[in-house]
């Protein structure tokens, strides 16, 4: 895909948004504390027409900020102890999402340690699942349908920004989604897209650990 204005993006449905994001940088003012993070690793969700969206069977109160304005934020707390952050884009009213699932700290590595509660793990995988990226930004449903402003989230906050969103990167891997199945499978549904020999990707996982599989656009 070519480049386009930011509002020309969002406006995208999902599958078409998700190359975009790819290499944006998305940020937080929470607490008085910035953090900004390059994403390497996005889903793509469909509405009524994907069984593995929130809006499969439909709007509910849960829901809601599916269907809401391109740009806005879409936050649901999970298996009661994570909370997971999508970038509502699409038409209002569709229920179309993107997932943001793994990324690379720019801003912030300190704060970001202290909310993941300094793990052991690689700094390069400090965000690498859509649960550890919210945790790093701050997220909660305290942030569902806020709107990511255009630029870097600023005081006095709470404040989301979306900055970076142009043209798709020159290459990108794309392959089944993680734990979501069809009739077909998980490969029915390739809505999952990242970049190539990026640390910070998340590990593909079926119904067992394996390599993550996909190909080159």
């Amino acid at each position: 895909m070519g480049t386009g204005n930011r509002e020309e993006l969002l406006a995208l449905p999902s599958m078409q948004l998700a190359p975009h994001l790819l290499g944006a940088h998305v940020s937080s003012f929470i607490d008085g504390q910035l953090v900004i993070v390059r994403l390497t690793e996005v889903e793509a969700y469909d509405g009524s027409m994907d069984p593995g969206s929130h809006a499969y069977r439909g709007k509910t109160a849960r829901n809601a900020g599916l269907f809401g304005a391109a740009g806005t934020a879409y936050v649901y707390f999970t298996y009661g102890m994570h909370h997971c952050a999508n970038v509502v884009c699409g038409s209002e009213g569709t229920a179309s999402a993107v997932l943001m699932r793994a990324g690379e700290v720019l801003t912030g590595l300190e704060t970001v340690l202290a909310r993941r509660g300094h793990p052991r793990a690689p700094e390069t995988k400090l965000l690498a699942g859509p649960a550890r990226l919210a945790q790093g930004l701050g997220l909660t449903l305290a942030n569902n349908l806020a709107s990511y402003a255009n630029g870097v989230a600023a005081p006095p906050g709470p404040a989301l920004g979306l900055e970076n969103l142009t043209g798709s990167p020159a290459s990108y891997l794309v392959g089944p989604r993680t734990g979501v199945a069809g009739p077909g499978g998980t490969e029915e549904y390739p809505y999952r897209f990242w970049l190539p020999g990026e640390p910070s990707v998340s590990t593909y996982r079926k119904a067992a650990p394996r390599k993550a599989r996909g190909f080159e656009v």
